[in-house]
């Protein structure tokens, strides 16, 4: 196990992000199927987590951006720094539906079209804010999420407010459209690492890295399906199961989320000021770790000591040649004494 190896595309915004989700999620599901009698503003608390984080980590990295002028000259600091602030405020916005969700549920004061205004909102932004993101070459997943579930966002609304009687597998048509394109993207990964894995130019780290996306594409798209199939049904009467095990697909795709984190690079740089790597900030930060960061653990399997035995002196043997090879070859002069 290579520590350093392990955290050096780790992308930790996406590893808070899955890991609150996933709790969340088991929270809520808990919840509705009465196994816990918290108040929803107690089970929402990994998204109020989540949203502190972010709130703290945008405070902190602006405040370095002001209080250090000459960090803003370093390589593409700008566009890292509006970065943060576009997602500071999209998030704001996020956060202002979430609270609203929350006091719905607990108060049922208002329709549901008003507390769905937000998401709204930030679906249309969203689609300018992709566009940017594009161009800048900046990562935008929530975005895109948000963008393409526009119309999704609006047919909930209307289904809970009553405006409109259809079916759940008739609202979650937009949804069934965007998971449709998803199984086109994990059918085209797989194809193009089954023919890396057949083509003998390809090197050993290619055909592992698509074998990688590809399974954990798979892992990813196919439980929200069966997720959304089982949500669909149980929300219709079909089918008679608890929410704890409609959700329990769903929980598949968050660990994968959470797996993939540790290879997804990439990450805004100036959350926390940080302004570096997130392995490379942990490390300055303390250096004591640096001496395990450095260090490479190898599990070995041992049925004997005669093995470890045989390691050794393997070992021995190749010291004691290096050593060998090591030493200065003097030449050897006879000298002959006259009589």
């Amino acid at each position: 196990m290579n520590l350093q190896q392990l955290f050096q595309d780790f992308n930790p915004s996406k590893f808070v992000v899955h890991s609150c989700l996933l709790v969340f999620v088991a929270l809520f599901a808990l919840r509705l199927d009465n196994h816990v009698t918290w108040s929803f503003w107690c089970v929402f608390t990994p998204i109020w987590l989540w949203k502190s984080l972010v709130i703290m980590g945008a405070t902190v990295g602006s405040y370095v951006w002001w209080k250090y002028p000459h960090f803003r000259l370093e390589g593409e600091a700008y566009i890292h720094f509006k970065s943060m602030l576009i997602s500071l405020a999209i998030h704001l916005i996020l956060l202002m539906f979430e609270l609203l969700v929350c006091d719905k549920i607990e108060s049922e004061r208002y329709l549901w079209i008003l507390v769905f205004i937000p998401l709204i909102f930030i679906s249309i932004v969203s689609i300018a804010v992709c566009i940017w993101a594009v161009k800048h070459d900046r990562s935008f997943e929530l975005e895109l999420f948000c963008a393409v579930n526009v119309l999704q966002f609006i047919f909930l609304a209307l289904r809970l407010d009553g405006f409109i009687g259809w079916s759940w597998e008739v609202v979650f048509v937009p949804l069934w459209i965007v998971m449709c394109l998803s199984l086109v993207g994990v059918l085209y990964t797989i194809i193009f690492a089954a023919i890396l894995l057949r083509t003998p130019e390809v090197n050993a780290q290619q055909r592992k890295s698509s074998f990688q996306s590809a399974l954990g594409y798979t892992f990813l798209v196919i439980p929200i399906l069966i997720f959304q199939v089982l949500l669909a049904n149980k929300l219709d009467g079909d089918i008679k199961m608890s929410y704890t095990a409609v959700a329990s697909p769903l929980f598949v795709s968050f660990i994968t989320l959470i797996i993939m984190s540790f290879s997804a690079k990439g990450g805004n740089k100036w959350w926390f000021g940080m302004r570096k790597d997130f392995c490379s900030f942990v490390l300055g930060a303390c250096p004591l770790l640096q001496e395990y960061g450095n260090i490479a653990y190898n599990s070995e399997r041992r049925t004997n000591g005669v093995e470890l035995e045989q390691r050794s002196e393997k070992t021995e043997l190749s010291n004691i040649k290096k050593a060998d090879l090591l030493k200065p070859v003097l030449p050897i002069i006879s000298i002959e004494l006259p009589d």
